[in-house]
């Protein structure tokens, strides 16, 4: 592949850009994915079925102790702090993002990651012999901060590995296997598998054996082919690991742009969270991943599924029953998360954000009225079972999946890792404080807190709309030149340089640019 003044030849370009799904590629997806991006769907929901019995058992622990019941309160706090301690987790395993990657890379990280979940495995599944609830809770953090980082690192990782064309298919594996972890954690959680008296401290201490065979799997997969080459200044290694990933030896093109990104971005260093907010170059790119996190948490997911149970009970479903139904809303999630794997190369990412945040936001206004008219008009129970079903289809295709897969593009890789530092830490902290206020605004509002969130998926949706461009099937470097024309920087050719000046030009650097 040979360079002709300063231009590529299409054909090598087709050749070198255009990647296929090898063997090698589609496992370390899945081993990456079902080590980390899995448990944390798992630990979202393992909780809910045996409920009841863990409460039990911190009342018996709690009368053991004391001599004395325990008061509701304390109760009440205590399962609060059980339920919440794990977003807060996720928020401190997010701002763990930055120096680790950096540190000790993508692959490193995932492995280090894996070292929270076993250790807080075997103290969740062995609580109810050592008698103490304060490890569950505990446990919890550490959950939390293992999904904190594996939220955020598993898209990386991935979305450096995958080829152009196929790097929206990959980025929303992770979200899959999320999906796959509610399910499985719904399913094993029945009460005739272990959402039992008996049960419970297995279904908890579970999540312990995706991260055992991760760690012993990963090792033997490439390093990101970006950070070898870009942060390690190691091409040989780099050219191998994409020889490995590409199944075949002319990887010169990838290499080409590797090299064309760590140009551009020498002089200016690793971008920490504080010079990522301040960078006139990466100002809308950084507002696009706030508000598409946001929008994303703030959109009533949880809230919805906190909700499920109980519309089913009104449509008449059986109270044994409800259980089944849940898992089967799990299912739809898994289905319609694994749609969006095969449509989101086709159909882009603009159209899914879009058609997804536009469903959540239509079900949300409908499941109001459905709510608020339930006990005069019979049929209206059976129209909130398909809101919550439509809403749960807008959320997997585009809500959930796709803002992960942005940060991953619209950001180079020197900025990258702060970038998903912010989104991953944005996104728990939505997450916590949803779960934190929900509560209070369904005392509050009733049905009517749903209008709160079709008002938020409605804004993000016009948002989308006017700023966030369509980036399937470009490079980082094209994403980044369509981003600099939004943020009126001037981007040099050769170099691919962004400068700022205090007037809000970019400082042309060499000899020729182009304004864009």
């Amino acid at each position: 592949m040979k360079l002709k003044g300063g231009k590529q030849e299409s054909s090598d370009h087709d050749e070198g850009s255009k990647g296929k799904m090898t063997l090698l590629l589609a496992l370390v997806a899945l081993i990456a994915a079902f080590g980390s991006s899995f448990q944390y769907g798992y630990n979202v929901s393992v909780i809910n079925s045996p409920a009841p019995y863990m409460q039990d058992f911190y009342n018996r622990t709690h009368f053991n102790r004391s001599g004395t019941p325990m008061d509701n309160d304390f109760q009440t706090l205590l399962w609060s702090l059980t339920v919440s301690m794990y977003p807060l987790g996720g928020f401190f395993g997010s701002l763990l993002v930055w120096p680790l990657v950096n540190c000790c890379g993508r692959k490193g990280t995932l492995l280090l990651n894996n070292l929270f979940s076993i250790a807080a495995a075997i103290l969740m599944g062995t609580s109810e012999l050592a008698k103490t609830y304060e490890v569950i809770i505990l446990s919890r953090v550490i959950m939390g901060i293992y999904a904190g980082l594996a939220s955020n690192v598993v898209p990386m990782f991935l979305g450096e590995l995958s080829p152009k064309n196929l790097r929206g298919a990959v980025g929303v594996v992770p979200q899959l296997f999320i999906t796959l972890g509610i399910l499985v954690a719904q399913i094993l959680g029945l009460n005739r598998i272990l959402g039992n008296a008996e049960g419970w401290p297995v279904l908890l201490g579970l999540t312990g054996i995706p991260s055992l065979i991760q760690l012993l799997t990963l090792p033997f997969f490439p390093e990101s082919p970006r950070y070898l080459l870009i942060q390690k200044g190691n091409e040989e290694q780099a050219r191998r690991a994409l020889q490995k990933l590409r199944g075949w030896d002319n990887v010169d093109y990838e290499i080409e742009e590797m090299r064309q990104e760590h140009q551009s971005e020498k002089e200016g260093g690793h971008f920490s969270v504080l010079s990522l907010c301040t960078f006139r170059a990466l100002r809308w790119q950084l507002i696009s991943i706030v508000v598409m996190m946001m929008g994303q948490q703030l959109s009533g997911v949880n809230a919805v599924f906190y909700y499920a149970d109980r519309i089913f009970l009104s449509a008449g479903v059986d109270e044994n029953n409800v259980q089944y139904v849940t898992v089967s809303i799990g299912a739809i999630n898994v289905v319609m998360t694994l749609l969006a794997v095969f449509i989101v190369e086709s159909l882009g990412r603009r159209i899914l954000l879009l058609a997804g945040f536009g469903l959540c936001c239509v079900s949300c206004a409908v499941l109001t009225l459905a709510l608020s008219l339930q006990t005069t008009v019979s049929w209206m129970s059976y129209l909130s079972i398909m809101c919550v079903i439509v809403y749960i289809i807008g959320h997997a295709i585009g809500a959930s999946p796709i803002p992960f897969v942005m940060i991953t593009e619209m950001f180079l890789q020197s900025s990258r890792p702060a970038a998903f530092m912010v989104g991953g830490s944005v996104h728990w902290l939505s997450n916590f404080t949803v779960g934190l206020v929900f509560l209070y605004m369904e005392a509050g509002l009733g049905s009517y807190c749903f209008l709160i969130f079709c008002a938020i998926c409605l804004a993000t949706i016009v948002y989308i709309f006017f700023i966030v461009p369509e980036t399937k099937n470009k490079t980082f470097m094209e994403i980044n030149r369509i981003m600099a024309k939004r943020n009126k920087v001037e981007i040099h050719e050769d170099k691919e340089e962004l400068k700022n000046l205090p007037g809000g030009q970019a400082e042309k650097k060499g000899t020729s640019s182009s304004k864009l």
